[in-house]
């Protein structure tokens, strides 16, 4: 059975006072089970004094991106080298608004998940499609195309341990939510994709997550869907209380 993950992606949200207390009101009170995974994605400034300050909690930090050379005059990036030497266990990659806004593209997300995998950090990779594909009835195309491009010259027990994120594009902070039905079935084409690019073990042991105006009032459903396994969750995170009630609907 494949553990649950919910992911919360801060983005640039957040003062490191408020973030402290973020992780003062969860202590204690978040949901422990061999069910789920939780893991929080703060602004890259926060991530190393979050990661020493929260080891005491049931609770993982991971990066919300990094580059895919090891050093070098990229200025305000951060490498897979530098991640890995404060153990930090999940970075996000191809999110669609590093796609819109940073010019990432489906051959700098395959050098980012190789970079991961090659760091040992496991790549939560991102997939989804505008509204325009969706009205275009080519969603599964587009999206499985992405999934292919990012799995290019990743080996197969690599690719067991990968996440991939569906977030439909038009979902993102829109307040707008796949059905958990639309949801399952394009995560359900992209497990079939990937035993299509490896095998059947592959397909059945990646883990993916379902991203878009996720909340407490819709995860349940969501998680109830045979393909979804967690939640990739943006402004519903941002709030402990709500946070910890998405943990508590990994668990179930």
């Amino acid at each position: 059975m494949r553990k649950k993950i919910i992911a919360g992606n801060w983005k640039m949200y957040k003062t490191i006072e408020e973030a402290i207390h973020f992780f003062e009101e969860i202590r204690g009170n978040i949901y422990e089970s061999d069910k789920v995974e939780a893991l929080i994605c703060p602004p890259t400034l926060y991530v190393a004094p979050l990661l020493a300050g929260t080891l005491d909690i049931p609770v993982k930090i991971g990066a919300q991106t990094m580059h895919y050379e090891n050093e070098g005059a990229f200025t305000g990036e951060v490498s897979p080298a530098m991640l890995k030497s404060i153990q930090v266990p999940y970075v996000i990659i191809g999110h669609s608004e590093r796609r819109e806004y940073y010019n990432e593209t489906d051959e700098t997300v395959n050098k980012k998940v190789q970079a991961a995998f090659d760091h040992g950090i496991t790549p939560i990779i991102c997939v989804g499609e505008s509204l325009e594909t969706r009205e275009a009835n080519d969603t599964e195309s587009f999206v499985n195309d992405q999934v292919a491009k990012a799995f290019e010259n990743v080996t197969a027990e690599q690719a067991k341990e990968a996440v991939i994120a569906y977030e439909p594009i038009w979902a993102i902070g829109t307040g707008k939510t796949a059905t958990a039905d639309d949801a399952n079935t394009v995560c359900g084409a992209i497990r079939s994709k990937m035993a299509e690019l490896y095998n059947d073990d592959v397909a059945q042991a990646v883990r993916i997550q379902y991203g878009g105006s996720v909340k407490p009032g819709n995860i349940e459903e969501l998680l109830e869907k045979e393909h979804i396994d967690g939640a990739l969750v943006g402004g519903a995170s941002l709030d402990p209380v709500s946070f910890l009630q998405l943990v508590e609907a990994g668990a179930k």
